[in-house]
């Protein structure tokens, strides 16, 4: 028998692996934060003495959630702007608001926040584009969970630098400083087409390019933004990413809801990656990620949440259910956008979108142990006839009881071991207290 820092075991066990393997009762053999044991309990438990043991009966161990696109530290701002158009939104509420209150301890601390909302709702891995990313770095290293940072680059001042050439240096910087880390992986987030110039979109690709790190950017969120792009370029935004040379396997289109066939067939002729965001897209009224069209042309679909201003949660199991349903309505055809898709997109598609497939996504032996364990012992979880049709359609986060992040039981059995959540409850009131008198 070989020992291992820890086994899960008992429960029904769902992989997402390329064959949608299920075990039950299952078990799962972690060391060194490696799955190097999967499969019958009884298999499992005859190989692997683990030191620390988890019992799931009764419940399911299954992948954690990547949320492939947020923007963590506006926890802080939730709720401060609703019911607004995008660039109302953005412009007159947003924008200003940063330029006055973001600064490093904003950051450390609504990322702190947005941590500990995530790690409750199962989620093990966001991407981030925000300001001030080593803060987001050295929060998510405390707290054990997983992120994407990227220093979001534009071409005007903001809190963190004055030109493009020092957030082109600030991210030079976090690439070198985390590029090893087994937490953190840094990238390259340009914010979006119209507010970044060509010189500065090309030379982020070309920084991303020799750290070998995925690029993301807002593409083609509102009509009016291809309307201009059109206008001012003879280009959509997806075309003139194409012109620029930026299009290719690691470039990621956030939001990507205004998309001609022409579009598609860039996106899918360069192999690029699209995060969907339905909830915010519903909220602010921008539309829809033509998803359907995408996976028809095999184009790589992962989902995130946009930020907690503009969702207002960061909950992947709201996303995913909201996924599945609203391409339903779209499209007239309660087919697409089918469960297991819809949970793919929220796991294994997630990481091959951001470029990590190899590492996350799934339960494998050899991949990373990023796990959580869910309470099948409740009213809308019984009884149990298809178990992804139940985490897209029935299951609530809340229902997520123990989670595992790189070996690392960062949750367990609901109690947050990683961080003291009632002082992040109040420090986040009395700063909500000054923004609220401010507006």
């Amino acid at each position: 028998m070989q020992k291992a820092d820890l086994v899960v075991v008992g429960g029904v066990v769902l992989t997402a692996d390329g064959d949608w393997n299920i075990y039950d009762p299952g078990a799962v053999a972690v060391d060194g934060g490696d799955i190097v044991g999967l499969g019958p309990r009884e298999e499992v438990e005859r190989a692997y003495h683990g030191r620390e043991r988890i019992n799931a009966s009764g419940k399911l161990v299954m992948p954690g959630l990547l949320n492939a696109h947020t923007h963590a530290p506006m926890t802080l701002f939730r709720g401060i702007a609703d019911d607004l158009p995008l660039e109302t939104w953005l412009y007159q509420y947003i924008w200003p608001a940063e330029a006055k209150w973001v600064d490093p301890d904003f950051v450390r601390l609504g990322t702190q926040l947005a941590a500990a909302e995530m790690i409750r709702s199962g989620t093990v891995l966001f991407c981030d584009m925000y300001f001030f990313q080593d803060e987001v770095a050295q929060v998510c290293r405390e707290a054990g969970l997983r992120v994407v940072i990227g220093e979001g680059l534009v071409d005007f001042p903001n809190p963190d630098y004055r030109t493009p050439e020092e957030g082109l240096e600030r991210n030079e910087y976090l690439l070198r400083k985390w590029e090893d880390d087994s937490l953190v992986v840094p990238s390259i987030q340009p914010h979006s087409p119209y507010i970044c110039s060509s010189d500065l979109m090309r030379k982020g690709k070309a920084l991303a390019d020799k750290y070998g790190a995925p690029y993301l950017l807002h593409v083609s969120e509102t009509q009016s933004e291809v309307q201009e792009s059109i206008e001012k370029y003879g280009r959509t935004p997806v075309g003139r990413l194409a012109d620029l040379g930026v299009l290719g396997p690691t470039t990621v289109a956030i939001h990507a809801v205004h998309l001609t066939d022409e579009d598609i067939e860039l996106l899918a002729q360069y192999g690029a990656g699209v995060v969907h965001c339905p909830e915010s897209q519903l909220k602010l009224a921008s539309g829809f990620t033509p998803v359907p069209r995408l996976l028809e042309a095999r184009v790589k679909v992962g989902l995130g949440t946009d930020g907690a201003a503009s969702n207002n949660d960061l909950d992947m199991f709201g996303e995913m259910g909201t996924a599945a349903r609203v391409h339903k309505v779209m499209a007239g055809d309660p087919t697409v956008v089918h469960a297991r898709q819809a949970l793919s997109m929220a796991t294994v598609e997630a990481a091959r979108v951001l470029g990590l497939e190899d590492r996350l996504g799934s339960l494998e032996v050899g991949k990373r142990a990023d796990i959580i364990v869910l309470d099948l012992d409740v009213p809308h979880m019984v009884p149990v006839y298809d178990i992804t049709s139940h985490l897209v359609y029935a299951a609530h986060s809340s229902d997520v009881r123990t989670v595992i992040i790189d070996g690392r039981v960062v949750m367990r059995d609901r109690e947050l071991l990683t961080l003291d959540e009632g002082e992040v409850f109040a420090r986040a009131r009395e700063i909500a207290g000054r923004i609220a008198a401010d507006l």
